[in-house]
């Protein structure tokens, strides 16, 4: 198992391997991840670059434990200041929800929440299930909102009715209200105008800015260029410097 003693690493991903099982095609095994290894230091964005299929949303669903793998280990430092850490690949349903509410944060390409639950709760609610006040949690909420420009109109709705870019917004400002020290960014700028694609960026700039460790997906080059600090390439498994 790779050394957790360096204070800035974050993630650690060491030879993680995911086969699916095909049951409606005669049971056919596609390997999708083989192997993979990498790390993530705070204050870092780690992109994951691949062509469709090459198993880049696998792998971070695999690290949010939404996929069990079939070997490795992915391991999380649960906190910044200390050196305590977990193998979401060797874990309890527990301990990854404890990992999930205070260690990693997500923003997928998709918003599922519960209906008629307005806008500001939806984006408030992480905040409060770590204690936070619910006026203070509400607050920042409004903060990220008006940052991502929904319409204060539309804050007390609910936002199954939105836009896609719209909820996509929402979707973001749900993901960044908590200061997580690990970030996983599903195509966060898919559904975007360039607007807001720069809101978002100066987001995770200020995410990385007060240390979080950040692995993403992003189509989109000019966007991947600006955030990214290193590359994992999915076809050669390998971790490379980005030049700024």
């Amino acid at each position: 198992m790779m050394n957790t003693h360096n204070n800035k690493v974050m993630l650690r991903v060491e030879n993680i391997s995911k086969t699916f099982v095909l049951h409606n095609q005669s049971s056919a095994r596609i390997s999708v991840l083989d192997n993979s290894s990498f790390q993530v230091e705070s204050g870092e964005c780690v992109v994951l670059l691949g062509h469709s299929g090459s198993g880049k949303s696998t792998l971070l669903k695999a690290l949010y434990a939404n996929y069990l793998v079939d070997d490795g280990h992915i391991l999380v430092r649960k906190n910044r200041n200390n050196n305590d850490w977990v193998d979401l690949a060797n874990t309890t349903p527990k301990s990854i929800l404890e990992v999930r509410k205070h260690t990693v944060g997500w923003v997928s390409q998709f918003l599922r929440v519960i209906p008629r639950i307005s806008a500001l709760d939806v984006v408030s609610q992480p905040l409060i299930d770590l204690g936070v006040d619910k006026e203070e949690a509400r607050e920042k909420a409004q903060v990220l909102l008006r940052r991502l420009n929904v319409p204060e109109a539309l804050w007390h709705l609910a936002p199954a009715t939105f836009s896609g870019g719209e909820q996509q917004r929402v979707n973001i400002a749900r993901g960044f209200i908590v200061e997580s020290p690990i970030l996983l960014l599903d195509e966060p700028t898919a559904s975007l105008d360039e607007k807001n694609c720069q809101v978002v960026v100066d987001l995770i700039s200020e995410a990385k800015h007060r240390g979080a460790a950040i692995v993403g997906i992003f189509h989109d080059e000019s966007v991947r260029k600006r955030v990214a600090d290193k590359i994992y390439d999915m076809s050669t498994t390998q971790l490379s410097e980005i030049d700024h």
